[in-house]
């Protein structure tokens, strides 16, 4: 009798063994650095929702104008100080008022501090102010909400129909996946800025959208990703000896031919969610993205690009945001593709 070696990779664990994989992204620094980035902008985007005072979040921008924090109470002191009439501050300037003034039968006083000759220290515009007096600063920071939270969630959405689409297609070859193959294709022959404007068009401009829009556009990309892992993965030795013991093709496909392409799909997943960044700031550069007044990167430069020249900060930091936050996603799929090569 002749012994038949099969290749049966472990069931149990695989969870645990993805996480100790991206765990050893701290052999990268070139991840390092990226992941920095990432969890900078997490954690701003997780305190632009919480009020602590104004040392971290000095303003709340609405439609009209900055509003005050209050470092007192929890929640959101309102407090307008007429934008329309306010100038344009240059990063670095000190927002001082009179004493006396009165908003929304909120006094001064009770959000400033008494700087002298019957003036009031309400804050400090670090970043600046754009035309209407909104602070730069604190629309960067409620910015970021925005971006992480549909970035995800489109990407995750995208991913939703890319991958059980490439899984049915690559293992089970035939007609439908010439069917999903062609499909995938026409989608791919259109530019993809095209489909999201047409997309976006049609249905309007909203965060719902956008994610649709997103998920249309890239599903296909993830689709032919999938499908060409799992043409590769359905040939292994643990395939053929789950359809020996009778498994069914779902059981076979998620159980063991999905864990054993999480590696390239993690580290396109990172340049994806970078990729769709940039996306929704060239929607709402373009005035396809979030509506107003909710703060969208991609709006906060389309809305300031004509006075550039003569105030490049308030295009500066948007811009420097959105290639940051895209840079370390972008670093961080350079060094899981590190660390992958090393094992």
């Amino acid at each position: 009798m002749t012994d038949l070696a099969v290749e049966v990779p472990p069931r149990e664990g695989k969870v645990i063994r993805t996480l100790k994989a991206i765990a050893l992204l701290r052999e990268s620094p070139v991840g390092m650095i990226g992941a920095a980035l990432v969890v900078f902008w997490v954690i701003v985007a997780i305190f632009a929702q919480v009020t602590i005072g104004p040392i971290v979040i000095p303003f709340l921008s609405g439609a009209e104008g900055p509003f005050i924090i209050g470092p007192i109470e929890f929640g959101l002191a309102p407090f307008n100080p007429i934008a329309n009439l306010l100038p344009i501050a240059a990063p670095g300037t000190d927002f001082i008022l009179a004493a006396g003034q009165s908003f929304d039968n909120k006094k001064v006083e009770d959000f400033c501090s008494l700087m002298g000759d019957g003036q009031y220290h309400c804050g400090t515009f670090w970043l600046g102010t754009d035309q209407i007096g909104r602070d730069i600063l604190s629309r960067v920071i409620h910015g970021s909400r925005q971006v992480l939270f549909y970035a995800p969630i489109a990407t995750l959405c995208a991913y939703a129909v890319g991958i059980p689409m490439g899984l049915w297609a690559g293992y089970k070859r035939g007609l439908t996946d010439d069917a999903l193959s062609f499909v995938a294709n026409i989608i791919l022959s259109f530019p993809v800025l095209v489909l999201y404007v047409i997309v976006i068009t049609k249905f309007g401009a909203s965060g719902i959208n956008i994610v649709l829009a997103v998920t249309f556009a890239s599903a296909p990309g993830i689709f032919r990703i999938v499908r060409g892992l799992v043409l590769d993965l359905r040939n292994r030795e643990y395939v053929f000896a789950a359809q020996t013991r009778g498994e069914p093709p779902w059981r076979i496909m998620v159980v063991e031919i999905l864990p054993n392409a999480r590696g390239p799909l993690i580290v396109d997943s990172c340049l994806r969610l970078g990729y769709v960044i940039i996306t929704i700031g060239v929607l709402g550069f373009l005035g396809l993205g979030l509506p107003p007044p909710d703060p969208d990167w991609g709006g906060m430069i389309n809305y300031s690009r004509q006075m550039a020249m003569a105030f490049p900060h308030m295009v500066l930091f948007p811009c420097l945001a959105i290639s940051s936050l895209v840079l370390g996603f972008n670093l961080v799929a350079d060094g899981l593709r590190e660390v992958a090569l090393r094992d």
